[in-house]
């Protein structure tokens, strides 16, 4: 995918930020990530489960303790990817502005880089705080293909990223596993595990 853009400052770690329900993590999941991982060289990739999103109520989605714990087994192998459990553990909304000041306040010295879809990019105005956030992490948007992002007067802190395409998602697994469908090929195998042993999606 070329050479990995500039980032500024030499000799800082560049950490991307993943975040989102994952209920359930799928094998597209794993591909995106690796992807921008591999274009933007970053050190390491921190998968972030929401804890309770704020376009999403507690109950329409699956425990948090659940949705960590399959996270984990769907970055098994991948040695610099990393799960993170701050926005499970912090009370109330999850709000990725928390996130990245709760990140920074540690003092690290770190670029941070939030992964985000086209889509959320596209409503990133909406979310809390959007122009501090765009302050505290670069931007990495998603480019599966024939989604065009829109223009960004900060674009010199916006990066788009060509992904491959998977179609998966996870709405369509929990249909699947609800018609009794066999989903080992949607997911990778220690999540396909989890949802069966824990009896997830079924009803």
């Amino acid at each position: 995918m070329g050479r990995a853009p500039e980032f500024g400052v030499s000799g800082r770690r560049r950490v991307g930020i993943f975040g989102g329900t994952f209920d359930p993590p799928h094998l597209g999941h794993v591909a995106v990530a690796r992807d921008v991982a591999d274009a933007l060289a970053l050190d390491q990739v921190v998968w972030m489960p929401a804890g309770i999103p704020p376009h999403k109520a507690a109950d329409e989605i699956t425990s948090a303790g659940v949705r960590l714990a399959m996270v984990r087994a769907a970055i098994e192998g991948h040695e610099d990817f990393v799960v993170s459990d701050l926005e499970i553990s912090r009370p109330g909304l999850s709000y990725t502005v928390d996130t990245l000041r709760e990140l920074q306040g540690a003092g690290e010295d770190t670029d941070h880089v939030l992964i985000l879809g086209v889509d959320q990019y596209r409503s990133l105005d909406s979310w809390r705080l959007p122009e501090e956030i765009r302050t505290r992490a670069r931007i990495a948007v998603m480019d599966r293909g024939g989604e065009s992002m829109p223009p960004d007067e900060n674009s010199q802190r916006v990066l788009s990223v060509a992904v491959r395409r998977v179609d998966v998602s996870s709405t369509d697994v929990r249909r699947r596993v609800r018609d009794g469908d066999d989903v080992s090929g949607l997911v990778p195998d220690g999540v396909a595990s989890l949802i069966h042993s824990q009896g997830l999606y079924s009803t």
